[in-house]
């Protein structure tokens, strides 16, 4: 079978691999059908890695992916050949303290698609056949299609921010960042019952989109630098702050907006900032991470399935795997793309 394999930066190859081994019973073999370019794959393509994680030996790159059931290893799983599935990559250990106390998402042994972050690496899932654990599988509704499957992975990452932050409903709520995270977690918001969703980027195409998944008030940094500065009057008018670019200059800029006790949720990943504590004292403001998912990646599909979050707008291009290069260099391009598919010629029927 063909998969997509960085080899280092830049160096991005579609080449034979071998095909997965039989299975065991709560397995599942699978043809990968669509799968989405993140922001983790392109710093694999571009980079070679982020902050300290590195490539060290060739990694099949992947993570958001739909696919099609072609075996099923246990016939009393549930599962039936040719269902369409969104697939988790989420494969905490389900041993370890962290899984134990309820947090799988900081497991000590997760097996995360496309990840450098351990040694041996763990391979990812763009690849024509994968096997799965039944675990892993989410039947997709005959209405939603294999594409937006494979957007439930991102759509996971905005609900976990979302639960990191306590609650939204008939909050006024900032995000800054309106990359393909920042604009699903808008459409997040907007079904969460958000007062006030207001989206701060530096792209006209970007806000465009965040207009589309429900932002009620969009501003263009870039045009207008002073934009947020009407939102800091009486020690400031938003209860949550979403950062989803990776910018400290937006991180600042968004606390001083804040009002007391408000709660500001950092899902861009920016590297060693330097924030202004006397603001996050003197307003008594809760900073909070949050990191990847696991049980919303159920919700997400769910909520993709009863259509009460459409993903479409964000999926600007749609390449066929073997593009692959073309494909990367193409999401890498902010001014022309928000969230690149691989079809890999699984047909949507």
């Amino acid at each position: 079978m063909q998969a997509i394999v960085c080899h280092a930066p830049k160096d991005l190859r579609v080449e034979a691999e071998d095909q997965p081994a039989a299975l065991t019973s709560g397995q599942l073999r699978v043809r990968v059908a669509r799968g989405g370019i993140c922001g983790s794959d392109l710093h694999y393509y571009q980079h070679g890695g982020f902050g300290a994680v590195r490539l060290k030996e060739p990694m099949v790159l992947g993570h958001e992916i739909s696919a099609v059931i072609a075996e099923v290893g246990d016939a009393q799983s549930g599962f039936s050949v040719g269902q369409r599935i969104s697939v988790s990559p989420s494969r905490p250990c389900g041993g370890c303290t962290y899984c134990h106390e309820g947090m799988p998402n900081h497991c000590l042994n997760m097996r995360f698609y496309g990840s450098a972050m351990p040694f041996p690496h763990i391979q990812g899932a763009f690849r024509e056949t994968l096997v799965i654990e039944s675990s892993q599988a989410h039947v997709l509704a005959p209405t939603t299609t294999l594409a937006e499957g494979a957007l439930a992975e991102p759509l996971s990452v905005g609900l976990h921010a979302i639960q990191r932050a306590g609650g939204v409903f008939g909050k006024r709520v900032l995000v800054t960042g309106c990359g393909p995270i920042g604009n699903l977690l808008i459409g997040s918001l907007k079904a969460a019952g958000a007062l006030q969703i207001v989206a701060a980027d530096l792209s006209d195409s970007a806000l465009a989109c965040a207009r589309r998944m429900g932002a009620s008030d969009i501003h263009n940094l870039k045009h207008e630098p002073e934009a947020l500065a009407r939102y800091t009057a009486e020690k400031g008018h938003f209860d949550v702050m979403f950062e989803a670019s990776g910018s400290a200059q937006a991180l600042r800029d968004g606390l001083a907006c804040m009002r007391p006790r408000g709660v500001v949720v950092t899902v861009g990943l920016g590297g060693d900032v330097s924030i202004p504590l006397n603001l996050i004292v003197g307003k008594e403001i809760d900073l909070r991470g949050t990191f990847r998912f696991h049980p919303e990646f159920a919700q997400a599909v769910d909520l993709l399935n009863r259509k009460v979050i459409d993903v479409t707008p964000v999926i600007s291009h749609t390449l066929p795997f073997h593009e692959a290069v073309q494909a990367f260099e193409l999401a890498g391009d902010k001014q022309q793309a928000m969230k690149v598919v691989l079809d890999f010629g699984v047909k949507d029927v």
